[in-house]
């Protein structure tokens, strides 16, 4: 009884979460589409973090941090003789990598956020300060430069028997740490016409973005190159000032169409269908096996008057009981709808994770005319 209930509360779950994941309401065009060329750029650099409590690098194991260290104070105008570099010492710094995203548009002054992860065997960053580090592009050139304490988010503390460590202490963060010193050129005003690259390949969808935006500006102004990409023309009216053309396409909204897919994650029974998906005629049964293996150890004394040496015994005992789940079979006729679909394989008591092996057979049998993915 409490089987049955739990089933079908599941279900009753997953047929509110397919009608949430119906694909029947719009979305603007910004949402579904990304515009040619206006992107982020990825920098990165290497530098120092100081400041630690004896939770650095290690010079015996990460020399790269002893000859960034004799180089920082060498530019300082502090001159460490050859002879006792290999004697340095310096628990209180860390080599790192510094990683960031330069924004499109971005412009000289700007911040923008950075990471620092530990490129050596440091313990901890917690309570350090991060040095000045040049960002570079992938072309070599420095676009940013980034200084300051770092945001761990986390602690660790220990004693001579056990610690507490809360979150990842080798990787920090620092909100607005960089700075633009150069920016990318790039005058979008000009542009006499734009490439809409949608986020999801699908011929519909592009197609409908494409009549979307002619219906819009009442003119033939866009094409569909291909189920990924979208060419408009900037129209004359916004020539020399392409970001007004833009401001007003991207608000426009678009019904997209999506292919017949069942999302299936069997590590916790969850099961998500789109609207397209069709069954055709297929009988479905569903039976049940369940088997419950109990261990029971039971101890044997000596009786009365036992024999020298006679002792204490544990002898194992194992309890096996199986039973079968009655068997069901559901006709599921031609062109149903997924909610009749859902409807039968509920009354026929199948819990989500039962779903999943079934949906599977009717894929493999040709009745389901949709992807099965399995994440």
């Amino acid at each position: 009884m409490f089987k049955n209930l739990l089933s079908q509360k599941l279900l009753t779950i997953f047929i509110l979460v397919f009608f949430l994941a119906s694909p029947a309401d719009s979305a603007r065009i910004k949402d579904l589409s990304n515009i040619k060329g206006v992107r982020s750029n990825q920098l990165i650099g290497f530098g120092l973090v100081i400041g630690l409590t004896g939770t650095g690098d290690s010079a015996t194991n990460v020399f790269f941090s002893i000859q960034t260290i004799v180089s920082m104070l060498k530019r300082l105008g502090v001159t460490v003789p050859t002879a006792e570099v290999s004697q340095l010492k310096f628990k209180n710094i860390a080599t790192v990598i510094v990683t960031a995203d330069l924004p499109p548009f971005a412009k000289q002054g700007d911040h923008i956020d950075v990471t620092v992860s530990s490129l050596g065997d440091s313990k901890s960053l917690q309570g350090g300060t991060l040095l000045m580090t040049p960002l570079k592009g992938p072309d070599g050139n420095t676009y940013a430069v980034a200084q300051g304490p770092l945001s761990i988010g986390g602690f660790s503390v220990s004693g001579s028997a056990r610690g507490v460590q809360k979150n990842h202490l080798t990787v920090g963060r620092i909100s607005n740490g960089a700075q633009v010193e150069k920016e990318i050129k790039y005058d979008f005003n000009s542009k006499e016409e734009i490439i809409l690259a949608l986020k999801t390949t699908d011929f519909t969808t592009a197609s409908r973005i494409s009549k979307a935006i002619n219906d819009d500006m009442k003119d033939s102004l866009a094409s569909m190159m291909n189920g990924g990409t979208v060419r408009v023309r900037v129209p004359e009216l916004y020539l020399k000032n392409t970001s007004d053309f833009v401001t007003r396409i991207e608000k426009l909204d678009v019904i997209p169409d999506s292919e017949a897919k069942v999302i299936m994650d069997e590590r916790t029974g969850t099961i998500v269908m789109g609207e397209n998906v069709k069954i055709s005629s297929v009988a479905v049964a569903h039976g049940a096996l369940f088997i419950n293996i109990k261990e029971e150890p039971v101890v044997s004394q000596p009786p009365p008057l036992a024999p020298e040496g006679a002792k204490t015994a544990i002898l194992p005992r194992t309890r096996i009981a199986v039973g079968e789940g009655i068997d069901k079979l559901l006709v599921i006729p031609d062109s149903i709808s997924l909610g009749d679909v859902v409807k039968g394989l509920n009354s026929i008591g199948v819990t989500p994770r039962d779903l999943i092996a079934i949906l599977q057979a009717i894929k493999a049998s040709g009745a389901l005319h949709a992807r099965l993915e399995l994440i």
